[in-house]
């Protein structure tokens, strides 16, 4: 065992030669992968904190119609945007979902206005059954995404529009609503330096 660990070592060792700017762009990616990690403020994607969706500012109109809507009394966005049947699902969705909004963003490949892919519109389905099933099966629409696709049925929000963000939800629907302002990472001698 040990010395299948000093092959694995000596493998990824650089040449003497190569050990100095091996490690200035290690140093490199590592301190990116940090400054990264630390700006988008990746931790509290753990956490159910709705403010948390604002950590990108293209969410704020979500923030504010739902922050406004009687859903913010009972449900946070996890509990309507992400699947609640098991933990493993929960996160794989969170990441996934989490990882294609940040490249989205860094690239500046965004709509004004935010519309679910099915995966989305899938999880969105099975959670307004999960909290109004009881409802909803006096109507006959507890059906999942596919079966809608397929053309039996209707989304919950085929009918109720409104229910939670509005009709409006472009990045200019809200001028003056409220929603919470990350913090600023750019160090104070950093701004004094750019003005």
């Amino acid at each position: 065992m040990l010395t299948l660990l000093n092959k694995i070592i000596k493998f990824v060792t650089p040449p003497q030669k190569w050990k100095v700017p091996v490690i200035i762009v290690a140093g490199i990616f590592m301190g990116t992968g940090l400054f990264a990690f630390y700006t988008s403020r990746a931790w509290s994607y753990l956490s159910d904190e709705p403010a948390t969706c604002v950590n990108c500012h293209i969410m704020r109109t979500q923030y504010v119609t739902w922050h406004h809507s009687s859903h913010r009394e009972h449900a946070t966005c996890n509990d309507c945007h992400v699947p609640h049947d098991n933990v493993f699902r929960k996160y794989y969705f969170k990441a996934n979902d989490g990882l294609r909004h940040a490249t989205i963003f860094t690239l500046n490949t965004y709509s004004q206005t935010i519309k679910m892919l099915k995966p989305g519109q899938g999880v969105v389905q099975e959670n307004c059954i999960r909290c109004h099933g009881n409802l909803t099966a006096m109507v006959k629409a507890n059906v999942d995404i596919d079966d809608i696709l397929e053309g039996n049925g209707k989304r919950c929000w085929d009918c109720h529009r409104e229910v939670p963000h509005g009709t409006v939800k472009s990045l200019s629907a809200t001028p003056f609503g409220t929603a919470p302002v990350p913090k600023t990472d750019t160090p104070a001698w950093l701004k004094k330096l750019i003005k």
